[in-house]
């Protein structure tokens, strides 16, 4: 695994990114939103980590069979082990989400839908958009600090999950 998102392939020395999902980067961090305490300091989650290491449990060392074709510059390919999609498994567990401007295979956008409304993986975070983490990360080394991504996240464009919108609402703590 490269991360978790792509496939190497050591005997055919190449690599095959999953069409149709993406994950978060390596570095990129998360949040809980459950609060520790009186510690207004969220958790940070290895979003990046997680989701790698849920593809190579899927894969474990299994046979993976890819139907893959270039596209955008890379192999991008649909990948299945053991009659299971890869990147359906992805989304069902929450650590990935259905691709920005990629055509759609509706079995995705079912299992996204259950991974958000489940809270699974990433949709249990507060997490920057990936598209928008990769525009704005200047720091991508794999020792980056979650104190960078809580600084992107107070000024994110997108929302992607869905404990934003639920914080916003929720009426403010006050003392009586």
């Amino acid at each position: 695994m490269i991360d978790g998102r792509t496939l190497w392939f050591p005997r055919s020395a190449q690599q095959v990114r999953l069409a149709g999902v993406d994950t978060c980067e390596l570095p990129q961090w998360a949040f809980d939103p459950k609060r520790r305490g009186e510690s207004a300091i969220l958790k940070p989650v290895p979003c990046g980590p997680l989701a790698k290491a849920w593809l190579k449990r899927m894969v474990g060392d299994r046979q993976v069979v890819c139907l893959s074709a270039f596209r955008g510059g890379a192999l991008r390919g649909r990948c299945v082990v053991d009659g299971h999609d890869l990147a359906v498994e992805m989304l069902r567990v929450g650590w990935a989400r259905v691709e920005t401007g990629s055509p759609v295979h509706s079995q995705y956008l079912k299992w996204q839908r259950y991974a958000m409304s489940a809270r699974y993986g990433m949709w249990a975070t507060y997490v920057l958009d990936m598209d928008e983490w990769r525009a704005k990360a200047v720091d991508r080394g794999l020792d980056r600090k979650p104190v960078a991504d809580s600084n992107l996240l107070a000024e994110r464009r997108y929302e992607i999950t869905p404990p934003f919108v639920e914080a916003r609402r929720r009426a403010s703590r006050s003392v009586r």
